[in-house]
């Protein structure tokens, strides 16, 4: 039993932004709804493509279509739309999921390419 993330009238004002309905040009997505719901499931958890519960699909066939997407502004369409009414009443931000690169800490700087940066810049 899938436990799905987006609430009906969510879903109801990012599906007319959404590539593959019927009426659109080239193939209509199978479940453009399941497959939103297996990004946000991804980025919920953080966890690989290949990961990814046989109930939202093949691993590949999501991922595919996540990057098809993203090169088209599809997401960047949905960000859009639903933070025109964001509500920030309650933000909660943990540093269990502020990550830093594992190689982020204790490195040293490279001073070289701010100076060659100012200098190929005059």
């Amino acid at each position: 039993m899938l436990r799905l993330l987006l609430r009906d009238d969510q879903w109801a004002r990012i599906e007319p932004l959404l590539q593959g309905k019927a009426g659109d040009r080239g193939r209509t997505g199978a479940d453009n709804r399941l497959f939103v719901e297996a990004v946000l499931w991804i980025a919920r958890t953080g966890v690989p493509w290949r990961d990814l519960p046989a109930e939202f699909g093949t691993w590949n066939s999501v991922f595919r279509r996540f990057s098809r997407w993203a090169d088209k502004g599809v997401w960047q369409k949905i960000f859009a739309t639903l933070s025109q009414d964001a509500d920030f009443g309650e933000v909660f931000l943990d540093s269990t999921i502020v990550r830093a690169h594992q190689h982020a800490a204790g490195a040293s700087k490279k001073r070289y390419n701010k100076v060659l940066a100012v200098l190929v810049g005059d």
